[in-house]
């Protein structure tokens, strides 16, 4: 299916947009979900993940010997929504998971060429 037969509501490159929020804090993702789903979006993949950003980690006692926790736990969300959509939902998921604290996490916006529904071989934006 080209994807020019999604060129007047999408960029002709593209279909529909990813975002990616990681490094949500875990307290944070219902709230996440519940203004996402207040705009309109019906589907979220949220992962359990580990990593590290500025704050780096921090050093522990286990059984008399330190050592440095590198990777902290943290919450992936990924959404794939149409170009159009892809400012208000960066808005909607900062605005939700903003603690103002160092680990609030990042959004990443990058174009998703396709997506197949695997049950019924719907594609691109039929499959969302």
């Amino acid at each position: 299916m080209p994807s020019s037969r999604f060129a007047d509501a999408f960029s002709p490159e593209r279909f529909g947009t990813g975002v990616a929020r990681r490094g949500l804090r875990r307290t944070s993702d219902d709230d996440v979900k519940e203004a996402l789903t207040g705009i309109g979006v019906v589907g979220m993949t949220v992962s359990e993940v580990r990593g590290f950003g500025r704050q780096k980690g921090h050093t522990e006692l286990y059984r008399g010997g330190e050592y440095t926790v590198d990777f902290l736990p943290k919450i992936k969300l990924e959404v794939v929504v149409p170009d159009h959509l892809a400012d208000k939902v960066a808005d909607v998921v900062a605005s939700a998971a903003k603690t103002g604290n160092i680990g609030d996490g990042k959004i990443f916006i990058h174009p998703v060429e396709s997506a197949i529904r695997i049950r019924t071989g719907e594609r691109d934006q039929s499959a969302l």
